[in-house]
């Protein structure tokens, strides 16, 4: 189980949001919403980990997360606006080199069948600064079909994909929520998704 617990966050004088709590289990998503400059991003920077708590308490498997943060980052995919690629390297390179850093083992086969599964059949090959935005997109989602991470927070993870690429990546994270996955994101799109799922509304 994930949950957060009266996370607050302010920027400068401003106060985002406070009193922020929810928990996913096993097989749910939650899909975060509210206007723009409201805090969605935050939230999830802080939910992850990538900025510090200023009140409030975020558990994995009901033992706060400041306990045992290596465990966490094992059992967490994280994609944020940043896609983290490094452009000289192809689709390909990038895939295994991120499977390398995290300790997996990630067959060419397996990074191949991954990247055409999102549609980047032909582009393997292609170094990263030719692609197209959504085709850089496509890439850093790919991590996602080669990760054994249960909890996955994504944030607009379907910006710049077409309809085709949009139902792929639907495809791939209701394939996760079978199989017993945590889903946290962030979407302007409408987010149909399978298994047990909510919306949360932001506001300060």
């Amino acid at each position: 189980m994930f949950s957060v617990s009266n996370l607050s966050c302010s920027r400068g004088d401003k106060r985002l949001f406070s009193g922020v709590s929810f928990t996913l289990q096993p097989g749910e998503w939650l899909h975060l919403e509210g206007d723009n400059g409201v805090g969605k991003t935050s939230l999830l920077r802080l939910a992850c980990g990538l900025s510090a708590l200023e009140q409030g308490e975020i558990s994995w498997h009901n033992q706060s997360v400041s306990q045992n943060p290596e465990a966490f980052r094992a059992d967490l995919a994280y994609l944020g606006h940043q896609l983290a690629l490094k452009e000289d390297l192809t689709a390909l390179e990038n895939l295994r080199a991120d499977a390398a850093v995290a300790g997996r083992a990630l067959t060419l086969a397996d990074a191949k069948a991954a990247l055409a599964q999102l549609g980047l059949r032909g582009r393997e090959h292609l170094p990263v600064r030719v692609l197209s935005q959504g085709q850089k997109r496509r890439t850093a989602l790919a991590r996602l079909l080669v990760s054994t991470a249960k909890l996955w927070i994504l944030d607009e993870p379907f910006v710049a994909l077409d309809a085709a690429a949009q139902h792929a990546l639907s495809t791939v994270i209701n394939g996760h929520l079978a199989r017993q996955g945590m889903v946290l994101l962030t979407s302007h799109q409408a987010v149909t998704l399978s298994g047990q799922g909510r919306s949360y509304r932001l506001s300060a």
